[in-house]
């Protein structure tokens, strides 16, 4: 545990990981090229994008469940190849058609990577180093936005669809080669409460039941449904047209995106300090970054006029923070589950956001096209991006009253299984006033 070799497993597994993310989110800085290239309309767009997402929410489940049965290393591995083939696919498409096929390929092996790459940590660290490792690798994974946005875009924009595409399908075959030659599963910490990891496909299956069923788990993914939806919708599909729409040039919208993962690089490793010091308070940290994002939000569409540059950047900022609060779901998953069941346990958990994200994309590209039918303005026009993206005030909301509903199960089951009662912050926050502590 903990070891150098530990670090080397891990650190080629993250680069699987950010190569996935720049897979992904190159649709979001090339949305508007797509538009041209296909010459198709806003809700066909958001369907390319929409495709991917429900691909990668709708294997979460299933891939968790292969996880505990063939372990993270095969997935890791088969996720790099079909990232790798479905980019290819996307280079070569003359038509919508084939790149929609190409997106789903991208959305399959994406949805391999991640949570395949969470369950390795376990395997290789342990203790109160361990939720810093998953802030650092939900961080890291950001890279890949900014590969995306700078490295990727130029390459768009300077040699064209083909070539660019074709180049971010040979980097996931290097990616692949690395991980098939030092990517390994490490030995499974044993804990007094665990089940034992699945011998058969049946016994899988019956892990995925134990873990869904959790309070703990069910905590995990409305943490993530409520946190990370903003943001992917905002980085892989409807900010670049959202900020283009408001008059800013390709690159400066770019830096937009950049910013939301530099912020995510400062704010992870400081939650993830928190969640380790105050284990009790992390349903906190999720609902003050949710309210922090509906504030920002909500000045944002309501200015009058055009929003402020200034004002753009603390959106971004705060939605910067809501990607690594999102983490904060899988160590909700890694606390209330044994390990044999962890692998369904952070499926579920990462199908949360996804599945908030592809219900805004879909929603807000429709509306899109309605207002500016109704209105004969242009499709990105400011004036309909103000509207159509009040779709997550819908969406997230009953995603809070869900986790709110989830923690007072959680808690409930805590306090019956371990006798731990967890009172409100406010009484918490009196007793350390009182004696220096806090749950």
């Amino acid at each position: 545990m903990n070891s150098r070799r530990a670090f080397v497993v891990w650190g080629v597994a993250v680069l699987a990981y950010v190569l996935a993310v720049m897979q992904r989110s190159s649709l979001g800085v090339s949305g508007v090229d797509a538009q041209d290239r296909f010459a198709v309309t806003a809700a066909v767009l958001s369907t390319l994008a929409v495709v991917q997402i429900a691909v990668y929410a709708g294997l979460q489940i299933p891939v968790g469940i292969a996880l505990d049965r063939v372990g993270p290393r095969k997935l890791v591995l088969l996720g790099a190849l079909l990232l790798t083939v479905g980019q290819a696919v996307v280079a070569l498409s003359p038509t919508i058609g084939p790149a929609i096929v190409g997106r789903v390929l991208v959305g399959a092996g994406d949805a391999m990577t991640f949570i395949s790459v969470m369950r390795l940590l376990p395997m290789w660290f342990s203790g109160s180093l361990l939720p810093q490792i998953s802030q650092w690798t939900g961080n890291l994974g950001q890279i890949g936005q900014i590969a995306s946005a700078f490295p990727f875009a130029l390459l768009l924009h300077t040699v064209g669809w083909d070539a660019a595409f074709g180049v971010a399908a040979i980097a996931s075959a290097v990616g692949l080669v690395l991980a098939v030659v030092f990517v390994r599963a490490g030995p499974v910490a044993v804990r007094t409460d665990t089940i034992p990891v699945p011998h058969s496909w049946r016994a899988a299956f019956g892990t995925f039941g134990h873990a869904l069923r959790r309070p703990g788990t069910q905590l995990g993914f409305w943490s993530h449904y409520v946190t990370q939806s903003s943001g992917t919708v905002f980085s892989l599909l409807w900010g670049v047209p959202m900020l283009r729409g408001l008059g800013y040039s390709a690159t400066e919208a770019a830096s937009f995106l950049t910013v939301i993962v530099v912020v995510g690089f400062v704010a992870g490793p400081v939650l993830g300090l928190l969640c380790a010091r105050f284990p009790m308070r992390r349903s906190n940290l999720v609902l003050g970054i949710v309210t922090a994002l509906g504030v920002v939000w909500t000045a944002v569409l309501l200015w009058p006029g055009q929003p402020p540059t200034w004002l753009l950047v603390l959106l971004v900022v705060a939605m910067g923070v809501g990607g690594p609060g999102s983490l904060i779901g899988f160590d909700f998953a890694r606390s209330f589950n044994p390990v044999g069941s962890l692998g369904s346990a952070n499926g579920v958990v990462n199908v949360g956001g996804f599945l908030a994200a592809f219900v805004m994309m879909f929603a807000i590209g429709s509306l899109l096209d309605v207002l500016a039918s109704a209105s004969g303005t242009s499709t990105f026009a400011w004036q309909n991006f103000r509207v159509a993206m009040t779709v997550q005030y819908v969406v997230v909301g009953f995603g809070v009253v869900m986790l709110l509903l989830a923690r007072r199960r959680t808690r409930a089951r805590l306090h019956a299984e371990d006798g731990i009662r967890v009172g409100p912050l406010w009484v918490a926050l009196v007793a350390r006033l009182r004696n220096g502590r806090v749950q």
